[in-house]
């Protein structure tokens, strides 16, 4: 308890004292899973509507992939992009291996499965008589698209929500594509890691109190979003 009780003050030290590196690592963490976040959702978002919608040969394996693909182990990822990303990989020449958009990249293929996935099932709940509709009014496929997208909005929402809180405790992949080096690709999750392996277990229980902090915050905003979008209509 003595070991908790000394990660909670330091926590409130670091945050209150506007401890440099602490706010640089912390701006650095929501830069980075938000990016990512936000990537996954342009991707995410139009496949999954295409799959809730469309029906075409090797839809059902596409489905169970991007099923699959929410249980991806970060730390595989990491691997794969760091092989694509390292010099003598297919990208080597970019030379973003340890940057914070090698992370972003590994972060964005973390959430995409996630948000694919909450955006069909999102999709698929809404009345399949509305899409005849909207058709039988005029409406062309892309705006007919986008009025469903519309009408799921709570449950994209979610989607974004699951696919923050994926990335944004994700520790293996930051770490393998980031190399966790101070000032540059130094996150949270790799900061907490690198201060356990060290014995500062005080400050890694006050990271992770930062990054719980932090994750809550998110989550609450986009609570207080989506449900005062569900009072409003």
């Amino acid at each position: 308890m003595e070991l908790i009780w000394q990660g909670l003050v330091k926590a409130f030290q670091m945050l209150f004292a506007l401890d440099p590196e602490v706010l640089e690592v912390t701006w650095l963490t929501l830069k980075v899973s938000g990016t990512a976040t936000l990537v996954s959702v342009l991707i995410g978002v139009p496949l999954g509507a295409i799959l809730a919608l469309g029906r075409f040969p090797g839809r059902n394996f596409l489905v169970s992939l991007a099923n699959f693909g929410m249980g991806l182990p970060p730390v595989v990822v990491g691997l794969w992009v760091s092989i694509f990303l390292w010099r003598s990989g297919p990208f080597g020449d970019l030379n973003i291996i340890y940057t914070p958009l090698a992370i972003i990249i590994a972060q964005a293929v973390i959430a995409s499965p996630i948000v694919v996935s909450f955006t069909l099932a999102a999709i698929q709940q809404i009345n399949p008589r509305l899409r005849m509709q909207l058709l039988a009014l005029g409406a062309n496929r892309l705006q007919m698209l986008w009025s469903l997208v519309k009408e799921a909005k709570l449950g994209l929402l979610a989607a974004v929500m699951a696919g923050f809180g994926g990335v944004v405790s994700e520790v293996g992949a930051s770490m393998m594509v980031g190399g966790n080096i101070k000032g540059q690709t130094r996150v949270l999750t790799t900061a907490t890691v690198m201060e356990v392996n060290k014995g500062n277990f005080d400050v890694a229980i006050a990271l992770s109190i930062i990054l719980l902090l932090l994750a809550y915050g998110v989550t609450a905003l986009l609570t207080i979003l989506q449900q005062w979008r569900s009072n409003n209509g």
